[in-house]
C-alpha cells in the first residue's frame, strides 16, 4: 500500500517527550505517532456516533410521545 507523510511543527520539548515516550515504548517516533493519531481518530468516531445516537434517540421519543398523545383522538 502506497504512503504518505504527514508533517507539522512542534517544539523541542513536545518532540523530546515524544522521542522519550516512544522509546520507552520500543517504537519509532512515526509509529507511536500514528497510534496516537489512530486512537484519536477512533475515539473521534465513537463520540460522534454516541451524539449522533441519543439525538436520534431524544427525536424518537419525541415523535413516541407524540403518537402516543393522540391515541384517544376518535380515528381508531
Amino acid at each position: 500500500m502506497p504512503t504518505n507523510s504527514l508533517a507539522f511543527r512542534a517544539d523541542f520539548s513536545f518532540t523530546e517527550e515524544v522521542g522519550k515516550l516512544a522509546a520507552a515504548l520500543g517504537l519509532s517516533r512515526s509509529d507511536y505517532l500514528r497510534q496516537a493519531v489512530e486512537e484519536k481518530n477512533r475515539r473521534t468516531v465513537e463520540e460522534r456516533i454516541k451524539f449522533l445516537s441519543q439525538t436520534l434517540s431524544a427525536k424518537s421519543a419525541a415523535e413516541n410521545q407524540s403518537m402516543d398523545s393522540s391515541v384517544g383522538d376518535g380515528l381508531a
